[in-house]
C-alpha cells in the first residue's frame, strides 16, 4: 500500500480510536448493570482483578503487569532483600493490599517494619512502584503520605530511570540515599538488568 492509501488511513484511525479509550475514564452508574457485575465476575473466576485497586470507594481497574514489568521486580526482590533483612526490615517483594477494603492501592512491593499476616497492611516502611504505561502511579503519593510511608521506590522501565522519596512534612521529596537501606537510586539503576522495550 502506497502512503495515504485508505488501508493504511483505516489503521492509522483504529489506533487513534484505541489510543483515545485506553486514556478515557469511564464513570458507571452505581448499582451497576448485570452486563458489568458478569464482567466483574468473570475477572474474579481468572484472576484478573489482582491489581485492582479501589480509590475511596471507586474501582480501579488494573491489567496485570507486562514481562518487563516483571522482570524489574525480580531483580529488585533478589537486590533488596539482603539489604532489607540487614536493616531489619522485613522484604516483601510483590503485591500486597495496603489500606482498607473500601480504600487501598496495591504496590508492587514493601518493605515492613514488622512482619504482618493478614490480607490488609496499615502501613509500610517503604512502597516500591514499578511504572507501566499509562498508569496511576503518580496520583497515588497523597494515599501513601496519608498512611505514612516513609519511602517511595519508583522504577520505570520504559524510561529506564529509578526515583527514591521520602516523606517529609506530609510530601515527598527525592532522595539521593534511602534512610531505610544502605542503597540510594543511582547505584539501583546501574545494578539493574534494564529489559529491552518493544518500541511501536
Amino acid at each position: 500500500m502506497s502512503r495515504g492509501s485508505p488501508g493504511l488511513t483505516a489503521i492509522a484511525k483504529t489506533r487513534e480510536r484505541r489510543l483515545r479509550f485506553a486514556l478515557m475514564r469511564t464513570v458507571i452508574p452505581d448499582p451497576p448493570p448485570p452486563e458489568l457485575e458478569a464482567l466483574l465476575e468473570r475477572r474474579r473466576r481468572w484472576g484478573g482483578d489482582r491489581h485492582d485497586e479501589v480509590w475511596n470507594g471507586v474501582l480501579h481497574m488494573n491489567p496485570s503487569p507486562a514481562g518487563a514489568h516483571l522482570h524489574i521486580e525480580q531483580q529488585l526482590g533478589e537486590l533488596l532483600g539482603p539489604l532489607a533483612r540487614s536493616a531489619g526490615l522485613v522484604p516483601g517483594i510483590g503485591s500486597f493490599n495496603l489500606g482498607a477494603p473500601s480504600d487501598y492501592r496495591i504496590p508492587d512491593g514493601g518493605l515492613f517494619r514488622e512482619p504482618t499476616v493478614g490480607v490488609w497492611f496499615s502501613c509500610a516502611a517503604l512502597a516500591l512502584e514499578i511504572v507501566s504505561p499509562g498508569d496511576e502511579t503518580w496520583d497515588k503519593l497523597p494515599f501513601y503520605a496519608g498512611h505514612g510511608v516513609e519511602e517511595l521506590l519508583i522504577v520505570d522501565p520504559q524510561k529506564r530511570t529509578v526515583q527514591w522519596l521520602a516523606l517529609s512534612d506530609g510530601a515527598y521529596r527525592e532522595i539521593d540515599h534511602s534512610r531505610l537501606i544502605e542503597l540510594g537510586p543511582a547505584e539501583l539503576g546501574e545494578r539493574l538488568d534494564w529489559p529491552q522495550l518493544e518500541r511501536g
